[in-house]
């Protein structure tokens, strides 16, 4: 049994009241999921004694409009709907009858979060790659921006998008070009998430841009994110190794024969590769996928999560020291997620993991969300000093 930290941020039980606080940080989030972006949103929010206002968060899935709305209880508007029913107009256009009802019914915005499908965008996906519908979805956003003009818009998605091509241009050039011309700042990078304390091996693309009034550059935020400190996989799982529990959450998906004599191989003999011969005849010979049917290391961060995590040949995703792929408690825990975070919507194992597996880390949002709020404070407050100097 690996030695554990005594308490830290993810094994907390109790959902901090997110929706109390002084000043509002008012926010949108589309392709909302089960809510990733938005809990790292509240989070910063918190850390700033500030209260999040959900205006409006919408996801095409019902499930995952399910699960949002079951942990941001408090939020005014939670949508099962495709975004174009929201945001139906083309960039530059008129704002529709449609997007007038939208901002009307929103208000004033802070914050737009968003995290596009990414299938269109992914290296994994050969057949459709950059020329899926998918990827215009991604310049809804900027739209949604359009109409609501929040202060802050983020923009997430995978790093391959950034060479998609929409109509003839990159998509993440048609966005900067349109949020240049609407007057943000506009910045993007590749952010390493386990710079920001989640314990995988993940990386984001980020659109951000920030009104230039604002007077906060979306450079500054991502040369302010990040810490020295890494988060491992002992951290972030290790005191869940001998649950044993019916919870769908922390029952430990069942191998088949093959399988659980491949990860009883590894662990008798301390290896964490396969070797070739042992891998299924349709995973030997010449391949990359190094990682398939792998154990994972409780000294270094876990592969990226996907739905896959349950099953060996989806990826590294044995335990450490059990016979097993991860749980979706383990799962959730590796992508960031706190224990209070309410997964049990979900009525089957697939479901959980898809819904886990798709979710989008909430300290990316948290970081940069947090970043631009002290920033903003900070800026306020310079302001308020050269005021009141006298002439």
């Amino acid at each position: 049994m690996p030695s554990v930290t005594p308490s830290h941020r993810l094994r907390v039980r109790t959902r901090p009241p997110f929706d109390a606080g002084s000043e509002p940080l008012r926010i949108v989030d589309l392709f909302a999921g089960c809510g990733g972006l938005t809990l790292g949103a509240a989070q910063a929010a918190a850390a700033n004694e500030r209260k999040l206002e959900i205006a409006l968060a919408v996801d095409f899935e019902p499930l995952a409009a399910e699960v949002y709305s079951r942990n941001f209880p408090f939020a005014e508007q939670v949508e099962s709907e495709p975004v174009e029913a929201f945001f139906d107009g083309e960039l530059g256009a008129p704002i529709t009858l449609t997007e007038k009802r939208t901002k009307a019914s929103a208000g004033a915005i802070d914050v737009l979060l968003g995290g596009p499908p990414c299938q269109g965008h992914s290296n994994l996906n050969n057949h459709t790659r950059r020329v899926d519908d998918k990827n215009a979805l991604y310049l809804r956003m900027v739209r949604a921006a359009e109409v609501l003009r929040p202060t802050v818009v983020l923009i997430e998605n995978v790093p391959a998008v950034r060479n998609d091509r929409h109509d003839g241009e990159g998509v993440v050039a048609r966005a900067t070009r349109h949020l240049t011309n609407l007057g943000y700042e506009v910045a993007e990078a590749v952010v390493d998430l386990d710079a920001l304390g989640v314990a995988q091996s993940r990386r984001r693309h980020i659109l951000l841009a920030i009104a230039a009034e604002g007077r906060v550059l979306p450079t500054s935020l991502f040369e302010s994110i990040g810490s020295d400190t890494r988060r491992d996989l002992r951290w972030a799982i290790g005191d869940l190794v001998d649950i044993v529990s019916d919870d769908p959450m922390d029952r430990p998906p069942q191998a088949k024969g093959p399988n659980r004599e491949r990860m009883q191989y590894l662990l008798d003999r301390n290896e964490y590769d396969l070797p070739n011969e042992l891998r299924p005849a349709c995973h030997q010979g010449n391949h990359s996928y190094k990682s398939m049917y792998g154990r994972l290391k409780w000294d270094e961060p876990a592969q990226t999560i996907t739905s896959g995590f349950g099953s060996i040949g989806q990826g590294r995703y044995m335990h450490p020291e059990r016979a097993r792929a991860l749980t979706a408690h383990e799962a959730a825990r590796i992508q960031g997620f706190p224990d209070y975070f309410d997964f049990s919507s979900c009525p089957t194992r697939s479901a959980l993991a898809t819904m886990i597996g798709n979710a989008v880390p909430p300290a990316l949002a948290a970081s940069l969300i947090g970043a631009y709020l002290s920033h903003a404070s900070a800026s306020t407050e310079d302001r308020t000093e050269r005021v009141a100097l006298p002439a």
